[in-house]
């Protein structure tokens, strides 16, 4: 029964956790860390910037997704920028560990060097290992698959995203997992169960004059390529401007998946989309930032009743002052 529950878990609570190879997509870029989602934003802010984030679903489930991530990036000379990333991902029986290397790079295409309107190119150079664990597998019910070890593989593969930068207005599109690779652990030699994936990203940032305000309404949309998964962020943030070199920035998230999964319900066949509400709350004071967000399931079929907890911390260094004449807070913050 509860290898059941789990099953359920995966399908309308874990974002496609197993399809997501690599860096899961959750909510982190909204706490001022695009570069996870985008190598080509690797230095491309006013600040070098050092990131962490832990996430962990459902406190009171033993297994339970969890996922932490180490990042940082900084520009080097006024057109290039480098970076690193580190994770670790927990899903159940599934577990994966890896890094990654970044290098971008920035070509403004018109305005003066204060003036924002740049394309960026970006390229993930990275190592993932992953593993899954069938020790606790009931051996008895013989299925010639199952070794009732632990069992891993790793694999080399590579991202490659462009962003465009005008003023307020910025736009972001990134291939993760370019390569196709087999990971024997699930496949067994037959066809690559490797997901590239296709992330664009789109928003704009609305400065009154005269106001301590600024609304950020965005975009997020992925697709994975082989099983054809899709969902959409739609995202909306406030910034204050607390004076003393601190924003206040809060604001909300809507994950709708386009793809279900069926259940029975009685009699009957329904089909549940994954449905998320996810508030967030930061604060940046100085060179410091913390930040944190929860994510709400929608539907009636649910693995538990507590939600997704997520605390990002961060510190920037190397910092250029007003490096830009607009309110663009994904490259000024």
């Amino acid at each position: 029964m509860r290898k059941i529950l789990i099953v359920l878990a995966l399908a309308f609570s874990s974002q496609f956790a197993l399809a997501q190879e690599g860096v899961p997509v959750y909510l982190d870029y909204l706490t001022d860390n695009y570069y996870l989602l985008h190598p080509s934003m690797a230095g491309a802010a006013s600040c070098g910037k050092v990131r962490s984030t832990i996430r962990q679903q459902w406190f009171d489930q033993e297994d339970a997704p969890n996922l932490q991530t180490l990042s940082f990036n900084t520009a080097i000379g006024e057109n290039s920028g480098i970076g690193a990333i580190l994770f670790n991902d927990k899903n159940g029986y599934h577990s994966q560990t890896g890094g990654y290397i970044s290098y971008a790079y920035h070509l403004q295409v018109g305005g003066g060097f204060e003036d924002l309107n740049r394309l960026s190119f970006g390229v993930n150079v990275g190592l993932v290992q992953s593993r899954l664990d069938e020790s606790d597998f009931d051996l008895t019910d013989f299925d010639p698959i199952i070794t009732g070890v632990l069992r891993s593989d790793s694999y080399f593969n590579v991202d490659i995203g462009a962003s465009y930068f005008y003023k307020e207005f910025y736009a972001h599109m990134t291939v993760k997992n370019a390569i196709f690779q087999n990971r024997e652990i699930y496949s067994e030699g037959f066809e690559s169960t490797n997901q590239r994936r296709y992330i664009a990203t789109l928003g704009y940032l609305f400065a009154p004059r005269n106001s301590k305000w600024q609304w950020e309404p965005s975009f997020l949309y992925q697709r994975t390529d082989r099983t054809e998964e899709q969902f959409m962020d739609f995202n909306a943030k406030a910034y204050y401007d607390l004076n003393d070199n601190s924003v206040l920035y809060l604001g909300a998230s809507y994950r709708q998946s386009f793809d279900g999964a069926e259940f029975v319900n009685g009699t009957s066949i329904q089909e549940q989309n994954l449905s998320l509400l996810s508030p967030l709350l930061g604060i940046k004071h100085k060179n410091f930032t913390f930040a944190y967000t929860y994510s709400y399931q929608f539907g009636e079929i649910k693995f538990a009743s507590g939600g997704f907890h997520q605390i990002t911390l961060g510190i920037d260094f190397l910092c250029t002052k007003d490096r830009w004449s607009c309110n663009c807070p994904a490259v000024n913050l």
